[in-house]
């Protein structure tokens, strides 16, 4: 018979902090090979489109001086989106990674458990009611799925926080925010067409403006998860175990999860919401690389990164004439693995 479950947890926590895991040489070549990806996603999405433009010409068009028709592509069409892709996909799934992390759930996402519902909400009363503070959309977002957060944290709370119980406050008001997103859109029905491709989720049209939006979000997001990763790796251990070696787990929960909000609304500002990519790359990269987040962060960034730089350059290209809205094609991507999860990939999830 083969070693007990908990043997195989044990020795994960006592090799966590560890130079020797025999699995830190996969785990740097997973980080390089995410990493190569998303320089790909770039060269590739950078080249197609309706207009070609031939690898060899990229170079000239990035770094040229004269203006050319292929540098005005480049630079003003193609590279600002891809870029904006990137941090998205960046934010989105270190998002999920922190969520499923502190609930102990792979099911933990920002656009189940209402995070980005919230930050919708606001998003879509700013672009309908107060088109004149669009400059304020991140802000607005991010208050949004912060005060959702409050709101199932104040539901779920009953001496202390359970995992299960803000998984499903969370489903409620999603829901509820919905509900009110609906009826939002129906009383100024005359002014919805331009939020209906926001709703789906999508890239479309973004411009350096979108990205300079997010860049500042995206990077205090990301490096804050730097300093969250001991707090994460404690978690792990369960609440009982984290609070014998000093940690107040709380408080640490509350961080993470806030953190996490954070990085959702910064996403969803500028791409609108776009699902799954929280769900599905962590949960990917975890059954690669293990829970050690010292990995399992940087390399679900680079890999969300990818995933939505490389998806939003298919939607684009591949369906020429029609252009496909980035979060249909996720969608199409994730439901399936959601439904893997909730029919059988669930119960050999653990966190090892």
């Amino acid at each position: 018979m083969g070693e007990p479950k908990h043997i195989d947890t044990e020795r994960d926590i006592q090799i966590l902090n560890s130079e020797k895991d025999p699995r830190t040489k996969k785990r740097f070549r997973t980080l390089f090979i995410f990493l190569l990806l998303c320089g790909i996603a770039i060269v590739y999405g950078v080249m197609v489109g309706s207009v070609s433009i031939p690898l060899k010409e990229v170079w000239g068009a990035l770094f040229s001086t004269a203006d050319t028709v292929e540098k005005q592509i480049v630079w003003d069409l193609r590279l600002p989106r891809l870029l904006t892709g990137l941090l998205v996909g960046a934010c989105l799934a270190v998002s999920g990674a922190l969520l499923q992390g502190v609930m102990r759930n792979p099911l933990a996402d920002p656009g189940i458990i209402g995070v980005s519902a919230g930050a919708g909400l606001v998003a879509v009363i700013m672009m309908i009611i107060f088109p004149e503070y669009i400059h304020l959309l991140p802000l607005g977002a991010f208050l949004g799925a912060l005060i959702a957060t409050f709101t199932i944290y104040f539901i779920a709370w009953d001496g202390g926080i359970s995992p299960l119980r803000m998984i499903l406050a969370g489903v409620a008001i999603n829901s509820l925010l919905g509900a009110v997103m609906s009826t939002v859109m129906i009383l100024y029905s005359d002014r919805v067409q331009a939020v209906l491709p926001w709703l789906v989720g999508g890239l479309a049209g973004r411009s350096w403006p979108h990205f300079q939006i997010i860049w500042p979000y995206a990077l205090i997001g990301l490096l804050l998860s730097i300093f969250a990763i001991k707090h994460a790796n404690i978690m792990l251990l369960g609440d009982e175990v984290a609070r014998l070696v000093g940690n107040k787990v709380e408080r640490s929960r509350f961080f993470l999860i806030l953190l996490a909000t954070f990085l959702a609304g910064a996403a969803v500002s500028v791409a609108g919401l776009i699902g799954f990519v929280g769900l599905v790359v962590p949960h990917f990269v975890r059954m690669i690389v293990g829970n050690d987040y010292r990995f399992l962060l940087p390399i679900s960034a680079l890999a969300g990164a990818f995933l939505v730089a490389f998806a939003d350059t298919v939607a684009r290209s591949w369906f020429d004439p029609i252009e496909l809205p980035v979060g249909i094609l996720l969608a199409a991507i994730g439901a399936p693995f959601f439904l893997y999860l909730l029919r059988g990939g669930i119960k050999g999830w653990k966190m090892s």
